[in-house]
């Protein structure tokens, strides 16, 4: 039987094609479709019951395409969506079928950055006020103590690329300021939002060695490929051809040019509109 299934990865805009970027470069043999709800980001500011509705939505379409596998490289839906779609929609609709998120893959690897056991994370508003973070960090390395930092205005200046305006850089470095004002020893940033790798180069500046910046494209393209190992009937489905595919609910001149920027290669997306 010829294998057809593909691997998904959604996002609320450009941010998860960090993610898929380097899931592309560490396994280059498998189908991808990139979905980016871009006309309704930022999700970080919106209520539980609208992040689930758009996230579920985002994985349905996934599905129809032919996804066996989506990752959910958005922190806000995999802190707010990631497990009542695990646990009440996948077992009833798609037995079959796996959503996983970014947070865990991040939470595990922690403790081998940090030498002061203390990290700061940069999220959302949605992240941060989930606790998602806390909570994975307290199971997994209980002696990290944790300082968060919602940064709600940063995910629409890279949206909209005005970050590097007077205003965005002054925004972003008062965040980061804020952060480090909480304990100056803090020596490891997790970038708790997959947008915030596009402005890595900044955001090193303004940080200027005075903690690790972590971002969790790698870390979930590692995983992934243990997770695939470990099961075997989602990997055997899993069609080995690479090809890429882009969907966004953005016009598709404004989105091919910016996330060819961000991908690193062109972009060629076709613009849908979800219910």
């Amino acid at each position: 039987m010829e294998k057809t299934g593909k691997i998904g990865v959604f996002d609320s805009g450009f941010g998860g094609l960090t993610v898929l970027r380097e899931i592309a470069s560490a396994l280059p043999q498998y189908n991808y479709i990139y979905f980016g709800d871009n006309a309704r980001s930022p999700y970080g500011n919106k209520s539980f019951d609208l992040i689930y509705e758009y996230t579920l939505e985002g994985v349905e379409f996934l599905f129809k395409l032919g996804c066996e596998l989506v990752i959910l490289a958005c922190n806000t839906a995999s802190a707010k969506a990631l497990r009542t779609i695990q646990q009440t929609v996948l077992p009833i609709r798609y037995p079959n079928k796996r959503v996983l998120g970014v947070i865990r893959p991040c939470a595990e690897d922690i403790q081998w950055h940090t030498r002061t056991n203390k990290v700061g994370i940069l999220g959302t508003e949605g992240t941060v006020n989930s606790s998602s973070y806390l909570l994975e960090l307290a199971k997994i390395s209980p002696k990290i103590e944790v300082f968060q930092q919602a940064c709600p205005l940063w995910v629409p200046l890279i949206e909209e690329r005005q970050y590097n305006s007077p205003a965005g850089k002054m925004i972003i470095a008062s965040d980061i300021e804020h952060l480090f004002a909480k304990d100056p020893e803090i020596d490891t940033l997790i970038l708790a939002c997959t947008h915030y790798p596009i402005i890595r180069s900044m955001l090193e500046e303004i940080v200027n060695n005075r903690a690790k910046i972590m971002e969790q494209g790698p870390l979930v393209a590692v995983k992934l490929r243990d997770y695939l190992k470990r099961h075997m009937a989602i990997e055997e489905s899993l069609k080995k051809d690479f090809k890429l595919e882009f969907y966004s609910t953005e016009r598709e001149d404004y989105f091919n040019e910016y996330a060819t920027e961000i991908f690193g290669a062109p972009v060629y997306v076709k613009q849908i509109h979800l219910t």
